[in-house]
């Protein structure tokens, strides 16, 4: 899989970052959520065994490009 860096809002860490695949998705590299309240309610919703959840802030999509862009 060939990435390509679209941005990161991060001045002096490493996180979080957005890239893009060769295979038509992103990779988000962002804080793993441990709360257990939120995992639970994304667990209901469908979450399955051996996918989490990481969180970004929301200027990290500033960098995801737009449709018909």
């Amino acid at each position: 899989m060939k990435l390509t860096h679209l941005g990161t809002t991060s001045g002096t860490t490493t996180c979080p970052n957005l890239y893009e695949t060769d295979r038509g998705t992103y990779l988000v590299q962002g804080y793993v959520v441990t709360d257990p309240e939120a995992l639970a309610t994304i667990r209901e919703r469908g979450l399955p065994e051996g996918e989490t959840v990481v969180e970004i802030p929301k200027e990290l999509l500033a960098f995801a490009p737009q449709p018909g862009a």
